[in-house]
């Protein structure tokens, strides 16, 4: 027992060591996670409810932009901006997801663009993408947080 007793405390001494080790601050810790953080990536991408029963993120994450580019077709479908620019086929949309589940949406044309009356296509396109479903906001360790990406519509044309 004396000998159980004694390697104990011979084990107890030389794990000492293991206690006198630097600890790192507060501040140390917070800048190594701030740099192992991919900021140009979320961890959830926004969603609708219909795609909530998905499980797989790259499915959810096509299945909200196929419905929204599926609804922006539809609410420009009936719109005279076909009549009024009959040669603009596609649109390229920024779409900004807000953390409040708000949503903006603004054209985006080429720097030299003068075919076509950008600021007539722009009040347009504000006036017709209003009242959209509910949409979740992308999260972020956790955390709701403002996405934005580019969306190409395509204006399709009934024959």
């Amino acid at each position: 027992m004396k000998k159980i007793a004694l390697y104990f405390l011979i084990l107890s001494f030389a794990s000492c060591q293991y206690f006198e080790k630097q600890v790192p601050s507060e501040k140390e810790l917070l800048d190594k996670q701030i740099k192992e953080i991919n900021w140009k990536e979320v961890d959830e991408y926004p969603s609708i409810i219909d795609c909530e029963k998905l499980t797989d993120p790259n499915q959810k994450k096509q299945c909200f932009f196929e419905f929204l580019a599926a609804t922006i077709q539809q609410k420009l479908s009936v719109d005279t901006l076909r009549v009024l620019f009959p040669k603009l086929d596609t649109i390229e949309v920024k779409v900004t997801v807000n953390p409040d589940a708000s949503m903006q949406f603004e054209p985006q044309f080429p720097k030299d663009t003068v075919a076509y009356d950008t600021i007539k296509i722009d009040s347009i396109l504000r006036l017709k993408l209003v009242d959209f479903p509910k949409v979740n906001p992308a999260i972020k360790r956790g955390i709701p947080v403002k996405t934005q990406f580019i969306l190409p519509v395509i204006i399709k044309t009934e024959k």
